[in-house]
């Protein structure tokens, strides 16, 4: 048998066998030090996990904060620009779109694209949706949980002031006259997450860079799906060098002269 039937042979045997294990080749997540890893046995370990630190939070009780604490240190963090991605619609340059459901942030540029954001929403039961517009912006802000939080979580401060110690982050952008707010955080492991009490959470390096162009006054939108939105350059945008785009100009119709009269 010649080698090049034997390796036909065998990659036919090896696209069998993916086919006929569809939920294997969709499960497995990667290589890990130990074989294979699958993505249903990390969601499974991370919800344990999970279950055993709420465990430990109920047996040891609520945390007593001072009521005035410092912040601690106010670094300075280096913006970080994000991804970009493409929209299928046309919005307003400038605003902002909050996409619960993706746990996304996007900040709208020209030319239907946007900066894409991973954010953490409101858990259960603080979720919201509306159209706000940006009060007031701060760097290092003071964290001063409204009264029904402290009802809720027992223990907490009545005021923390900026500072890596503060879960408000290096900035925050206030939504009008709402309780809600745009801002960093100082636990990364939260963003993606649904876990906030009805504000969305972005990286410190993110919500700085955001800061640079969103100003008092931008409008920002949540809603719980936004679609539309793609990793990749749409297609056409491809061949607009070429002419062929949708963006490609119409060239203007001929002017007709009018004829001289003798």
């Amino acid at each position: 048998m010649k080698i090049a039937t034997i390796f036909s042979l065998a990659a036919l045997a090896i696209f069998a066998t993916v086919v006929a294990s569809p939920t294997m080749a969709q499960a497995q997540s990667g290589w890990g030090s130990g074989g294979l890893v699958f993505q249903s046995d990390l969601e499974r370990q991370a919800a344990q996990r999970e279950a055993e630190r709420a465990e430990i939070r109920k047996s040891s009780g609520p945390t007593a904060y001072p009521a005035f604490m410092q912040g601690g240190a106010k670094p300075d963090v280096e913006a970080e620009e994000p991804p970009i991605a493409y929209l299928e619609q046309i919005e307003q340059p400038g605003s902002i779109i909050v996409d619960t459901g993706g746990r996304r942030l996007l900040y709208v540029l020209s030319g239907k694209r946007a900066y894409a954001y991973p954010i953490s929403v409101g858990r259960d039961g603080f979720t919201w949706t509306g159209t706000e517009r940006i009060s007031r912006i701060a760097a290092w802000p003071t964290w001063t949980p409204p009264p029904e939080m402290r009802q809720r979580q027992k223990g907490l401060p009545v005021t923390v002031t900026g500072g890596l110690i503060n879960p408000l982050g290096a900035r925050a952008m206030y939504l009008g006259n709402s309780i809600y707010r745009i801002h960093g955080t100082n636990n990364e492991r939260s963003i993606g997450k649904a876990s906030s009490s009805g504000c969305f959470r972005m990286m410190n390096k993110h919500v700085v860079h955001l800061s640079t162009l969103a100003h008092v006054g931008t409008q920002v939108r949540v809603v719980s799906n936004y679609s539309g939105v793609n990793t990749s350059a749409p297609i056409s945008s491809l061949f607009s060098g070429f002419g062929g785009g949708d963006d490609a100009p119409v060239p203007a119709a001929p002017v007709k002269k009018a004829a001289k009269k003798n």
